[in-house]
């Protein structure tokens, strides 16, 4: 346990107070490990080059190497072992579940505050003045950011000095920071420009938290934690305007605002006292770097350090811009993107429509429009446990068998591809005044059919096939999705009040049928496409 807490901000800062006299690191307790890496390479020979030094840092069950840089021999500062307790891979199963819990929440929480928003839009037209579009801005603004965000923290997360942990906390710390501002907004400009601010500076969990899953799981159980990740993700959106609903008929859209605070300060500081670092670049960097104070010795190098000794300002603004390189210049990973962009562009469409069909032809108040999400949550109820079977019978065994592709995780995809046109004309035709209720929440729930197999098909498939890049990768995932997600609601009541609910749905349901052949060529090709890039795995 000691080992997890001291790599978290709590450990930082204790360690910090206590000038590194508490939480101490096993080379700093036993001066012998040190002795030992210098023993084991008194025999063996300088080989490498520094920048023939293999980029995947960590993984190999190797200890201190002595390598070449720059015609100097250095120690390449490795895991102690196999069992190496601080090899996040290594940690007990209770700290992994920790882990994956604290992204979870983290997700959900921050999701949240996206939908929350919509049920208190004709509060702030009545307290600003504004348009129904104008209102709805704060929305999509909101969304814009928290898509832009993961464009810069997901590949700051792959650099070894900087880590996952301390982004995560001080990012989402500067979130629940800007949300006062953001509630005590005088008017709409105002609010509008810490709206997409607090979606930018919040947004690291939403791409890197499935790399976190990545560093701490093998693929096989990574497949499990994703899906639950992004299941959470859904239901975020889904829980916001049920909350929502109640809260801003009664004390106004600024109490929208507060309520998601508070919920994210409680993460926060679970995520303070709790969330250890798991990148194992940083850990493995910030060991060379304890070695070398301890020593004297400057030869004491991580794999990132060697890898990076040659790098200049142009290679680290690549770093900074893989997210968008990856994005557009991988075919796989473009339609991938597209694909997930229509279904979450969707799903904030429906923000805008619950309240036309619920309100406007069933008549609900404003909470009952709120509580018609929980056709969409009883959908991931039923829907998830279905894909985690699929997981352990259809995925697991698979993964240790050398004919394994990432192409046999996409086959859930085929149903979502038809789940999604079917969901959208099921729901915009039942919804009418001749029809009960109950029909279009039935419809809407078959909606999380198409969430669940596509985002997490699209997440294991695009995490296994780029596992170098997962933060990149799942960053312009976020970007994509975003996109949509901010552009759909501003247009999304004016096409339902001229085309109609049922023509509406139709319309995308069409473009909907489009993407059906997407996940069917990949899945035949994709092993052919990803072979004819140079950042995808070859070796499966």
């Amino acid at each position: 346990m000691a080992t997890q807490i001291r790599d978290t901000e709590l450990g930082h800062l204790v360690r910090l107070l206590s000038g590194k006299n508490l939480f101490r690191y096993p080379d700093e307790i036993d001066p012998s490990l040190r002795k030992k890496f210098l023993q084991e390479n008194a025999g063996s020979t300088p080989c490498l080059s520094g920048e023939r030094i293999k980029e995947n840092i960590g993984l190999q069950d190797q200890r201190t190497e002595q390598v070449g840089e720059d015609g100097r021999d250095v120690y390449l500062v490795e895991w102690y072992g196999p069992g190496d307790p601080e090899n996040p891979q290594n940690w007990p199963s209770s700290w992994k579940l920790l882990v994956a819990f604290l992204m979870c929440i983290l997700n959900f929480s921050f999701y949240i505050a996206s939908s929350i928003y919509v049920p208190g839009i004709p509060s702030i037209m009545e307290d600003f003045g504004v348009s129904e579009t104008v209102a709805t801005l704060g929305l999509s603004l909101f969304t814009l950011g928290y898509g832009l965000g993961p464009m810069l923290w997901s590949p700051m997360s792959e650099i070894p000095k900087l880590g996952r942990s301390p982004l995560y906390f001080w990012t989402f710390f500067t979130f629940i920071l800007l949300q006062l501002p953001t509630g005590f907004a005088v008017d709409m400009p105002m609010f509008l420009v810490f709206r997409v601010l607090t979606g930018f500076v919040g947004s690291p969990p939403l791409a890197t938290g499935g790399a976190t899953i990545i560093d701490i799981y093998d693929p096989a159980q990574a497949s499990y934690g994703i899906c639950i990740l992004s299941s959470f993700g859904v239901l975020g959106p889904v829980f916001g305007p049920i909350i929502g609903g109640f809260a801003a008929p009664a004390e106004g859209w600024r109490w929208t605002i507060w309520i998601f605070t508070w919920l994210c300060a409680l993460v926060l500081i679970l995520v303070f006292f709790l969330l250890p670092e798991t990148s194992a670049a940083n850990i493995l960097y910030r060991r060379a770097k304890r070695l070398r104070k301890a020593t004297g010795d400057e030869r004491f190098r991580s794999q990132s350090e060697i890898a990076a000794a040659h790098h200049t300002i142009r290679d680290h603004l690549l770093v900074l811009g893989r997210a968008f390189t990856l994005t557009f210049s991988e075919p796989i990973v473009f339609f991938m993107d597209l694909y997930s962009a229509l279904l979450y562009g969707v799903l904030f469409l429906w923000f805008e429509s619950f309240p036309l069909v619920f309100g406007e032809i069933y008549g609900f108040g404003t909470g009952e429009q709120g509580l018609a999400f929980l056709g969409i949550f009883i959908g991931v109820l039923v829907t998830v446990p279905f894909f985690l079977v699929w997981i352990r019978y259809g995925i697991v065994p698979k993964f240790a068998k050398p004919s394994f592709k990432p192409e046999m995780v996409l086959p859930p995809l085929f149903v979502g591809a038809f789940s999604l046109p079917i969901c959208l004309f099921w729901y915009g035709w039942t919804s009418r005044a001749s029809v009960h209720w109950i029909l279009p929440i039935i419809g809407s729930g078959l909606f999380t059919v198409g969430v669940v197999t596509l985002f997490n098909t699209v997440f294991n498939y695009l995490g296994i096939s780029y596992p170098t890049y997962a933060a990149s990768i799942f960053a312009g995932n976020a970007l994509f999705r975003a996109s949509f997600g901010a552009s759909f609601p501003l247009f999304a009541r004016e096409l339902f009040r001229q085309l109609g609910i049922g023509p509406g749905n139709s319309l995308l349901g069409g473009i909907a049928v489009c993407f059906i052949p997407i996940p069917f060529i990949f899945y035949y090709y994709g092993e052919k496409i990803r072979h004819m890039s140079k950042n995808a795995r070859h070796d499966i």
